[in-house]
């Protein structure tokens, strides 16, 4: 059905872990949509993060889906976040064409007092700090990386944020997270997690109907007001109402929403991308970053046994070293 205008009889879901680009060519509009499950739940359960923290995970892992399989080569995206907050560190990391791994850095008293206080939405848990999306093209291009503040805004509504400023491109993101708290066949408590999301901008071939409001300039400037395309004031409504439901439940998937929010105007789809929880690190990978130690820091780091170990942050995956495998060459 790739690049075929839906009709409803013809759904075919591509289902978890694949994320669904698609297009409204009646609205100028093009993006992609994704719903995780296996994915969401190997990260987040090889952490056991607590829930506060899972669900600002999933959110950043659900927006480098989306953002990350738009890639046209061969590289890396990644969505960080740095603040003062209790949750002080995100990271979600996609590498071409399907690699994704996560991690969260949190201070637990903080996150405790936090919880107790009931100060738990994203921008309380993330306190004052910038969010970082940084495209890497490889070892012979410069990275390049958008910055934009956490303002007390969403993870959604603070990429939209970042999609004005650096790209130009009016931009609308959807993100949900639902925790389940179920039975398996035997009637065993089963706990999981999934998350979904939307990504819609406007790019309508004329350039000119791409203004909007001037971003301000400064004390004394006097911004220039220009009135959204009513395509996308329309496209962007229709997206904002797609709810938490919708966004993750397993039985809609990413074709049905489109379906829901786009079929009035026509919505087309391609084909599914699918992104897999494979982590990037290696022995070797880690070695180069031993090397760089002095032999005073290797030998005030090893074991009682004489050897050393270094954990992944993202897959949690041990490695061990010979202090003389470090320091040979």
């Amino acid at each position: 059905m790739a690049g075929d205008v839906i009709e409803l009889e013809d759904l075919v879901l591509a289902g978890d872990d694949h994320v669904v680009p698609f297009q409204v060519e009646g609205l100028d509009v093009r993006g992609r949509a994704v719903q995780v499950g296996p994915l969401l739940d190997a990260i987040l359960g090889r952490h056991n993060y607590p829930a506060p923290v899972a669900r600002l995970l999933a959110e950043a892992i659900v927006l480098t889906a989306l953002i990350g399989t738009s890639l046209k080569f061969d590289g890396r995206f990644t969505v960080q976040t740095r603040s003062d907050g209790p949750v002080d560190l995100l990271v979600a990391d996609f590498s071409s064409p399907d690699r994704m791994r996560a991690y969260a850095r949190f201070d637990e008293e903080a996150l405790a007092a936090a919880v107790a206080a009931g100060k738990t939405s994203p921008p309380e848990l993330l306190g004052e700090g910038i969010l970082a999306l940084t495209i890497d093209q490889g070892s012979f291009m410069q990275p390049y990386q958008g910055i934009v503040p956490l303002d007390g805004s969403s993870l959604e509504d603070i990429a939209g944020v970042y999609f004005r400023q650096s790209e130009q491109i009016p931009t609308r993101v959807r993100l949900g997270v639902a925790e389940l708290l179920d039975r398996d066949a035997d009637g065993k408590p089963r706990h999981g997690w999934r998350a979904g999301g939307i990504i819609a901008q406007f790019l309508p071939e004329a350039p000119e109907r791409m203004r909007q409001a001037d971003l301000h300039g400064g004390e004394g400037y006097e911004a220039k007001e220009h009135e959204d395309d009513d395509s996308w004031t329309e496209a962007r409504m229709l997206v904002e109402t797609a709810d938490m439901d919708e966004l993750t439940d397993p039985q809609i998937g990413a074709e049905r929403l489109l379906y829901r929010l786009f079929h009035e105007r026509g919505v087309r789809i391609y084909p599914a991308q699918a992104v897999l929880d494979r982590c990037t690190c290696s022995r070797d990978k880690l070695m180069g970053v031993l090397k760089g130690f002095s032999a005073e820091e290797i030998e005030s780091s090893l074991d009682d046994d004489g050897t050393m170990s270094l954990t992944c942050e993202f897959c949690s995956t041990v490695y061990r070293y010979q202090a003389t495998e470090i320091l040979q060459g």
